[in-house]
């Protein structure tokens, strides 16, 4: 009894089960969106081998002095900046994105290991005595140590990934405890962006919240006017990078406006996914016997529209069980997060939960329809040796900070 209390001590299996679960749900939808696509059966083969390195490469994260994470912060951050670099000059362009190298017969993303580095530097800073979040000096630092990566994998271009990236640098400072104003001077142009591509009626319906927004902030009127000015000048920004962006990505984001308007181009797989999902019923059509699967009506189902898969052959029941698995997942983290009194230890958490959160998000947003297709795939479900052995990492920091979380008081 003793040793099984130890054990449940100092692993949390809360973490691993669900992933394991998830990743079987995967492979099991892997062969089967593979099943009759002869150039794609090796998938699910190449799967499990990534699945075994995964497992091995999250033992050894688990097992580091917990103090590394700290000590390799800096270093992995300007690795990844770099390899963020060197993809640009003699990366592979897939998809439209020049965002693969490859280093003999394997693949990988630097983006991936990015967030990893990007998440750990973030964390040693704004962890450090003298740190004050709501300094204009402390705050532009800590953006300018976010945005370098992003602006480099938006020159690849990848705009999903760059979203992900955007989504964990707000949620970090958020939680190191940014006021209320500090962090609506940081979202605001954002979401004023995000309306203007709606049209012009959201774009002028966003400017008035915010206006409104700044009265009752009750600040002076020389700084209030400067951050309406740069509201206003985002919108306009935001027509500007739309313009500049390859003509597939607009069209993924008019898809997501309106599917109908390519239905047999851009808003394809969306409509397709649809059809899936709701095609499926209660418990599902059976394994190998979804007719959007087998017939192959979603290219490369098996990466980003995996969850299609899940919803016709398993139904509501199997869907519902694959989201229930990570709010459990995402849980647990959380709940690793807010027990952590090491700051460095819980920002990098509370960041690892928002990459894998915002993945979840948009993928299964984008597949009801709900979100844009920007290209994210499912943790531990879609097929990808470069995303799963990241997320694993990633796992295995968390479960490492629980292992010693009564060591760092």
């Amino acid at each position: 009894m003793r040793i099984d209390y130890n054990l449940k001590d100092k692993f949390d299996f809360g973490l691993i089960f669900p992933v394991i679960i998830l990743y079987f749900i995967g492979l099991a939808a892997i062969y089967s969106s593979t099943y009759n696509n002869p150039s794609a059966q090796g998938n699910f083969e190449r799967q499990i081998i990534w699945g075994i390195a995964a497992l091995i490469v999250f033992f050894i994260t688990y097992f580091l002095p917990t103090n590394t994470f700290k000590l390799i912060s800096i270093p992995t951050y300007l690795l990844s900046v770099l390899l963020l670099i060197i993809v640009l000059l003699i990366g592979r362009r897939i998809s439209g994105a020049q965002s693969w190298m490859t280093i003999g017969p394997i693949g990988f993303q630097p983006s991936e290991f990015a967030k990893i580095g990007t998440i750990l530097a973030l964390s040693r800073f704004l962890s450090k005595r003298s740190m004050d979040i709501d300094s204009f000096k402390d705050l532009s630092i800590t953006i300018g140590i976010g945005m370098l990566p992003v602006l480099l994998i938006l020159l690849e271009p990848d705009m999903g990934t760059a979203i992900v990236f955007i989504l964990f640098i707000l949620t970090i400072i958020f939680w190191k405890g940014i006021s209320v104003f500090a962090m609506f001077v940081v979202l605001s142009p954002a979401f004023v962006a995000v309306s203007s591509l709606f049209g012009l009626y959201y774009f002028f319906g966003a400017l008035a919240i915010i206006l409104v927004t700044l009265i009752l902030f009750r600040r002076d009127l020389f700084f209030s006017g400067s951050i309406f000015t740069l509201n206003l000048a985002s919108g306009f920004f935001a027509d500007y990078v739309f313009r500049a962006l390859s003509p597939h990505q607009q069209s993924r984001i008019q898809a997501f406006i309106d599917p109908m308007s390519d239905p047999l181009g851009s808003g394809y797989n969306t409509i397709q996914a649809k059809v899936a999902i709701g095609s499926g019923g209660l418990f599902g059509k059976g394994f190998l016997a979804g007719n959007q699967t087998q017939l192959q009506f979603i290219p490369e189902q098996w990466t980003d529209f995996v969850y299609c898969v899940i919803g016709e052959e398993f139904g509501f029941i199997g869907s519902i069980i694959t989201i229930a698995l990570f709010v459990f997942l995402f849980m647990r983290i959380l709940k690793i997060s807010f027990s952590s009194k090491d700051e460095f230890l819980s920002l990098a958490a509370i960041g690892i939960l928002a990459v894998l959160f915002t993945h979840f998000m948009i993928n299964i947003g984008m597949v009801l329809g709900i979100m844009p297709v920007i290209g994210l795939p499912l943790p531990f479900v879609s097929y990808g040796g470069s995303s799963l052995l990241t997320n694993m990492i990633m796992l295995g920091i968390v479960a490492n900070i629980y292992r010693t979380r009564k060591s760092f008081t």
